[in-house]
């Protein structure tokens, strides 16, 4: 599954592909074609890819909502960072995203482009009538994404969360 927006392709990562991520960046690169430019593979990170890519596994009938997406400039390539529902959609039809590129690609307007698609997307699933986003205090640059791909805040506690 891909979505394309003017500069970027939203390419959803089989669970397959995700673990190949996780274990193997170089032969992820090669077998995908692309330059991985995205938030490092490490720690806590790379153990959030990785569960993903069980749980995309045991439910693949599910996995656009499982696994993560990988941003793609379309000009060479790059992969910038990555974009990813965080489960599938509950009961109440809310489905929650999460983001982050590479420190070399921001504030550039790529994780703006890539959300309102993303997002697009999502709106048109049946399942889908909202869509959340949690913010940190004091991450004023995801703020004001979220703000401007239309989010709005509808909860504040030690976290901010938004809805679209």
């Amino acid at each position: 599954m891909e979505i394309k927006t003017k500069r970027l392709k939203i390419v959803a990562l089989t669970p397959e592909q995700l673990e190949m991520l996780v274990n193997n960046i170089s032969k992820f690169e090669r077998e995908l074609h692309c330059s991985y430019q995205g938030e490092k593979v490490e720690g806590v990170f790379k153990h959030i890819l990785f569960n993903q890519s069980l749980k995309a596994k045991k439910n693949y009938k599910d996995y656009l909502w499982l696994t993560f997406w990988i941003i793609v400039r379309k000009e060479d390539d790059i992969v910038v960072g990555m974009i990813d529902f965080k489960d599938v959609p509950n009961a109440k039809g809310e489905v929650e995203i999460g983001y982050g590129l590479g420190n070399h690609h921001e504030h550039l307007g790529y994780m703006t482009e890539a959300v309102e698609a993303f997002c697009s997307w999502g709106k048109k699933q049946n399942a889908v009538k909202t869509i959340v986003a949690e913010t940190e205090m004091e991450n004023f640059p995801s703020q004001r994404l979220l703000k401007k791909c239309g989010f709005i805040e509808f909860f504040r506690d030690k976290t901010i969360w938004w809805r679209l």
